[in-house]
């Protein structure tokens, strides 16, 4: 039973130690998360977050309280008066209300402070009718900042996008890395084997000595493409952590034992009809800006014309100011300004036409862009899935030529120098069709990168 138990055990800790394949959806989900450039993308939208709901806070209702005492001189008066302003969201003018009372006595300069002794109530509106009444600053700002919260969120995919198609690149890198160390490997572990054969033989006399010695420099030579390997897939695992990090935003450097099986593969949608990035939708919503910006300047070019209307009532029995105040009041009124000299606005609208065109061309500019790269990527998606198939090929016979010229050796009909070229021609080839599938895979995230595929590219559920 304590044997079981030791055995149970054992099997329970080897399990435990042994490392989980790291997978691409995995780095894509970390980088995603945590990634820098990511993060501050992201800080930067929430920037423009807040300077949009400060512009919405021109539209804030405003409660004003106002007190007036005179504490000494001949009059007494006191005033408490409380105004409350809200502007209109489609028109420059807005309502206020307000209520007014007062006590003691005023001079004649400030007759309009008396009021029955329950106060004033009073409610108006104003309504622009040329300058502000289509747009105004406030409006405009609220607008412009909106424009500026939308190009911040495409920023902040375009950022992603990029991102994830490096992270893409780095994983691909280190698996083909770990294949390329795992291929050199066994080429060594082929000659150290191989050498204790040759030894024996050798002493046996089946053997020429100097055969033990050409192994030896072989096997000095295959050490040394071990050795530049684990140089590259260190690299490779150094450049990874940038894009794999832990839940603390950490870089973590994946280990040799977490490479997969094989090179995980990118199949990206097929582009079809024109390609929308958040980049070439940026440009539009920086044309909608600038044309925001055209529509302000051109507002200021209009004259002032303001209607106001005004209703007031004194409450409460008669003050000091007399029966005059307690009947109501209605007012309506019209304020006009013109400007003379206009060229502050004039300048503004040439530069915001000339930004409006200077939009649409380089609008036009990235698209012409965005379709011959993506033309160029769809030719290398193509080439390197032929190359894959030929190389695979390539790497299927050289491994029956080396597997054949082992077997030939192992029965005494072949040479050293021969069975050395075709087992180091099998792992070329093997290393070929490794840095084929790479490319392929590279070129696939490539043209995921450029044609915005957020499946591929793991932005779906962040």
């Amino acid at each position: 039973m304590k044997l079981i138990l030791t055995l149970a055990i054992g099997l329970f800790s080897s399990a435990a130690g042994q490392a989980q394949p790291l997978t691409l959806a995995q780095v894509l989900r970390s980088s995603a998360q945590r990634a820098p450039q990511i993060v501050e993308a992201m800080a930067n939208e929430k920037q423009a977050e807040g300077r949009a709901l400060s512009a919405e806070g021109a539209f804030d209702t405003v409660f004003n309280v106002d007190t007036r005492s005179r504490v000494g001189g001949y009059y007494d008066g006191t005033t408490v008066e409380t105004t409350v302003k809200r502007p209109f969201r489609n028109n420059g003018g807005g309502l206020y209300g307000g209520y007014r009372v007062s006590r003691g006595t005023f001079p004649i300069y400030e007759d309009r402070s008396y009021t029955n002794r329950l106060g004033e109530l009073k409610f108006g509106a104003i309504f622009s009718l040329l300058r502000d009444r289509l747009t105004d600053t406030r409006r405009t700002k609220v607008a412009l900042a909106d424009y500026d919260l939308q190009i911040a969120a495409l920023e902040q995919e375009m950022v992603a996008i990029g991102v994830q198609a490096q992270a893409i690149a780095a994983y691909q890198a280190w698996v083909a890395a770990g294949f390329k160390l795992r291929a050199y490997r066994e080429l060594l572990d082929l000659s150290t084997r191989r050498r204790s054969i040759l030894s024996r033989q050798a002493q046996l006399g089946a053997r020429a000595a100097i055969t033990v010695v050409e192994n030896d420099q072989n096997l000095v030579r295959r050490r040394g493409l071990v050795v530049r390997s684990e140089q590259e897939f260190a690299e490779a695992a150094n450049a990874l952590s940038f894009y794999y990090r832990d839940g603390d935003g950490r870089m973590v450097e994946p280990t040799e034992d977490q490479l997969p099986d094989a090179l995980p593969p990118i199949n990206p949608l097929s582009p079809i009809g024109p390609i929308d990035r958040p980049d070439t939708i940026a440009v539009l919503v920086k044309l909608d800006r600038s044309l925001a910006e055209l529509a302000l300047a051109e507002n200021d070019l209009r004259p002032q014309l303001d209607l106001l209307g005004e209703v007031s009532k004194d409450i409460g029995p008669q003050g000091l100011g007399g029966a005059s105040r307690t009947p109501a009041e209605a007012i309506a009124g019209v304020r006009l300004s013109v400007p003379l000299q206009r060229r502050a606005a004039k300048g503004r609208v040439v530069e915001a036409r000339a930004k409006a065109e200077a939009l649409l061309a380089r609008q036009q500019v990235i698209r012409d862009q965005i379709t011959t790269k993506v033309d160029a990527i769809l030719i290398a998606v193509r080439s390197s899935g032929s190359l894959v198939e030929l190389a695979a090929q390539e790497e299927a016979l050289a491994r029956r030529m080396a597997g054949a010229e082992r077997r030939r050796f192992e029965m005494g009909v072949s040479d050293f120098f021969l069975i050395n070229q075709r087992e180091e021609a099998a792992t070329d080839a093997r290393i070929r069709l490794l840095e084929a599938r790479y490319r392929a895979a590279v070129a696939s995230a490539d043209l995921a990168a450029t044609t915005a595929d957020r499946s591929v590219l793991g932005l779906n559920n962040r």
